[in-house]
């Protein structure tokens, strides 16, 4: 099985950095092989993840949290903030609010303050209560606070539950969850997803270097991507927080690669920007590519070496690859968002909650972005890469997504020995580009698009 690696983020104190070195921001992580007894010939790969998380600083009488003002080291954005950032607002002051769809998020392992945090998150920034259904097909694993991973995967459940609901504060979540961090078990969930037809659009959190998959799961997983398609149900999936590289396949260096599932053609991929918006009010001022070398992290992308180029990428990717990523959205740990986490050990000012940042972040709440559309259509509106290169090619292009122009994904990261490897990655540029793709939403402007390209 691969390593799926959840997210990264930001530690604080510094106890919790010597804890959680090991963060993926996202990106997955493979870290050696084990059998597997359901499929002995499929090469199996354990997951290592541990995320690191920032203290927010205590709110303030009218919420207000200190990583929300100017001055404060590490800044952050609640749902207020990104909705008007990303035009998301006005599409929720008209009802638009998910009502009646359905969001899968498929994770690993659980969370058992699942319901608290996000009754927290809610009564603090005033969202509505909404319904969460918690799955687990194969059954639900006890959790271990004292391990490493099962916390990481409880920062990112917490994280993809509470902000695809800000985005979609009405619509169903459907956490489906895989017994383990395995990736046989991870495809056993999203096959049970798609099998019971759940819900209109899954979020994958997670990714590999494409070329470490065993190739009969590879199969496996794209003819599961290729039935969710026919049912008109949108796949999305992170590209990753470690630029243009990925771990090698025995997990002590890095090579330039890109991260499956992102790279699979019926998947959407999500890349990362970093967003610069009023602390308060959440107005847009700009984004550039996330590249952010304190946290050796930035933004997934580049060109598959095992999927050919798509029709819908003729005309716009220049290379036989498929190119990754399709969209991007605000992903960076300066300026990361707000969770509630209360799996993470008390200590911090404002506990319980964190600053967390990743691609991690963008995959659910795009998640939320398509929930809008589809209540706004009425039905679902499945594969969406064919609309957004449409969209892209396009007049309405500038009016539903913004450019990402300056950036590059280029990483230097430290391989198992400590020697520092360079992997040179890819600029923003205009238009399309392997580190953000076409760019990052204008909600209320977009979901029109999508709508007329049905």
């Amino acid at each position: 099985m691969r390593s799926f690696s959840s997210l990264r983020t930001l530690i604080i104190p510094f106890i919790l950095i010597v804890m959680v070195l090991s963060v993926a921001f996202g990106a997955v992580y493979l870290h050696g092989s084990v059998a597997n007894a359901a499929s002995p010939t499929i090469k199996a790969h354990a997951i290592k993840v541990s995320p690191k998380v920032a203290t927010a600083g205590t709110p303030d009488h009218t919420g207000t949290f200190p990583c929300q003002n100017p001055t404060y080291t590490i800044h952050c954005y609640g749902p207020k903030q990104i909705r008007a950032a990303y035009s998301i607002q006005p599409l929720l002051n008209k009802g638009i609010n998910g009502w009646g769809r359905t969001i899968v998020i498929v994770d690993a392992f659980q969370s058992p303050t699942i319901r608290q945090d996000l009754n927290t998150f809610n009564k603090t920034f005033g969202i509505p209560p909404s319904t969460l259904n918690i799955i687990a097909p194969d059954g639900l694993t006890p959790f271990d606070p004292t391990n490493a991973d099962q916390v990481g995967w409880a920062v990112e459940i917490s994280l993809d539950v509470q902000w695809s609901h800000a985005i979609a504060p009405n619509a169903t979540i459907d956490l489906v969850l895989a017994k383990s961090d395995q990736d046989v078990d991870i495809l056993s969930a999203t096959r049970y997803a798609v099998d019971q037809n759940l819900g209109d659009v899954i979020s994958q959190s997670f990714g590999e270097n494409e070329s470490c998959v065993d190739p009969q799961l590879l199969v496996q997983e794209h003819k599961v991507f290729q039935e969710a398609t026919d049912k008109h149900i949108t796949l999305l999936a992170s590209s990753g927080d470690s630029g243009a590289a990925q771990l090698t396949c025995d997990g002590t260096s890095y090579v330039k690669a890109v991260s499956s599932p992102a790279s699979d053609p019926l998947v959407t991929g999500v890349g990362g920007t970093q967003l610069f918006a009023n602390q308060k009010t959440g107005q847009y001022i700009s984004e550039i590519a996330w590249n952010e070398p304190q946290f050796n992290a930035a933004s997934g992308g580049g060109y598959s070496v095992l999927y050919s180029r798509p029709s819908y990428q003729n005309g716009t990717v220049n290379n036989k690859g498929r190119g990754v990523p399709d969209v991007a959205y605000n992903a960076a740990v300066n300026g990361g968002v707000l969770v509630a986490i209360s799996v993470l050990p008390p200590g911090a000012e404002g506990f319980p909650f964190h600053i967390v940042g990743g691609t991690s972040a963008g995959s659910p709440q795009w998640a939320g972005i398509v929930a809008l559309a589809n209540q706004i259509a009425g039905e679902r509106l499945g594969f969406l890469n064919q609309a957004i290169y449409g969209i892209g090619r396009s007049s309405s292009y500038s009016s539903s997504f913004h450019d990402i122009l300056f950036g590059n994904n280029t990483v230097q990261l430290p391989n198992a020995s400590g020697t520092i490897v360079t992997i040179i990655g890819f600029s923003a540029r205009k238009g399309w580009d392997p580190v953000t793709g076409w760019g990052s939403p204008i909600v209320s402007n977009l979901v029109w698009g999508l709508l007329n390209a049905r």
